[in-house]
């Protein structure tokens, strides 16, 4: 459950990341984004160009990536992912859902769902979380 969760993670981040870039064309201001062009800008009236930034690189994408990443390389060493991960990710993708309907939140839910099923699974075993130290190899 938590190692299908970590991909899941890390699929969501990737595929806003890439079709931000690709399909959402955002990857065609990356001349203004490298060219200082955005430095002065005010958020209260963004260029194409830096709402383009904000929609694929400076979006929730990558460090969602990095998340999911984490969850599998805790899961890899028998580490239970803290709950806290799976809580205010489910929280995120309830407001997600209410604020913007036609986002695919329900894959962000799911993956919660699977981290707090695991945790709970791993918890009723005897392994909530066992120390990090003990999983070190010298």
């Amino acid at each position: 459950m938590i190692k299908c969760a970590g991909w899941l993670l890390v699929f969501f981040g990737a595929a806003h990341t890439l079709l931000a870039l690709t399909v959402e064309g955002a990857a065609r201001h990356a001349g203004e984004w490298f060219s200082g062009a955005l430095w002065g800008e005010d958020f209260t009236d963004m260029s194409p160009a830096n709402s383009a930034l904000w929609l694929s690189l400076e979006s929730f994408g990558l460090p969602l990536v990095v998340v999911g990443l984490i969850v599998l390389w805790l899961d890899r060493r028998g580490i239970t992912p803290p709950q806290f991960i799976a809580w205010t990710l489910g929280i995120w993708g309830v407001l997600d859902a209410v604020i913007l309907i036609t986002t695919p939140w329900p894959l962000l839910l799911l993956a919660n769902i699977l981290l707090l099923a695991g945790g709970r699974r791993a918890a009723r075993r005897g392994n909530p979380a066992p120390h990090a130290g003990a999983t070190r190899v010298s």
